[in-house]
């Protein structure tokens, strides 16, 4: 199958690189205005995407475009700094092409994090949101078309993609580090023009806690390969449809930089643990 070949080539580029993937390895998605957790990251060796081969390359200036090796509270970790997006034009499969990549290296655990406009009027801005299910609105899988069997089943159960342990263990780090931490359901959609006051409307009333344009695809590909995953949200803004507020790409930037410090934190503490839920 060509684009299982495209995956394993990608992948032993990076071996190439980086030598042997250390076991245990955490792997985390920055999502937009969420570049500085990489700043946490010790003894950083990074990898331009567009010099990995096949690799697709962001067209959102936002995402920095690189996978980083090295670890964090001596944990290794793999860091992809910057994601791909279906409004940019890629397909699923070349929305997550990173993630059938860190599968093929052995990544057993992944999180994702994002940059994603509350719902909940209840929730509050530049808190982070624990991810505990999601919808996925796109009409879109990246599991479409010919299944690879290395890879996962052909009709993965999906009754619970966000691993239980790791929410539960986030939970607890938020908690001892006093940070508050909503929980919710996050919803992609396609984008990239942001809701009207009566998509807001009906995006809550099935169910939605936050929205986002990216995440879900991932998700997918990665708990299709029995990869473990944690999703964090950074809520940027809140969407209240009496009283809509502009929403400007800038402004979600700024307000996802200025809320890194939380996750920040909230990512070392988890990472101290993730090691223990794997036992």
């Amino acid at each position: 199958m060509e684009y299982q070949k495209k995956i394993r080539h990608s992948a032993a580029y990076i071996h190439e690189k980086l030598g042997k993937i250390q076991a245990g390895a955490v792997a985390f998605v920055t999502g937009t205005g969420l570049g500085p957790l990489t700043s946490a990251i010790e003894e950083p060796v990074a990898i331009p995407y567009e010099d990995i081969p096949h690799f697709p390359v962001s067209s959102v200036k936002s995402h920095a475009g690189r996978l980083i090796s090295g670890t964090i509270e001596g944990v290794p970790v793999l860091a992809l700094d910057g994601r791909f997006h279906l409004y940019e034009g890629f397909t699923p499969q070349e929305a997550t092409h990173n993630i059938r990549v860190l599968g093929e290296l052995g990544i057993r655990t992944l999180i994702l994090t994002n940059a994603v406009g509350a719902l909940n009027p209840s929730f509050e801005v530049g808190c982070p949101m624990l991810i505990e299910d999601h919808i996925n609105l796109t009409g879109l899988t990246p599991l479409r078309g010919e299944n690879v069997d290395a890879w996962g089943d052909r009709f993965p159960d999906m009754c619970a993609v966000y691993d239980p342990a790791l929410r539960r263990m986030a939970v607890e780090k938020a908690l001892e580090q006093g940070i508050r931490l909503e929980r919710g359901v996050f919803m992609q959609v396609v984008g990239p023009n942001m809701e009207t006051p009566a998509e807001t409307r009906m995006y809550r009333i099935m169910g939605a806690d936050a929205i986002g344009m990216s995440t879900c695809m991932e998700a997918i590909a990665a708990h299709h390969m029995g990869i473990r995953i944690l999703g964090l949200s950074c809520l940027t803004n809140k969407n209240l449809p009496d009283c809509m507020e502009e929403a400007p790409l800038e402004r979600v930037i700024a307000q996802a930089e200025k809320s890194s410090s939380a996750m920040v934190r909230l990512l070392r503490a988890i990472l101290k643990e993730i090691p223990k839920t794997a036992e």
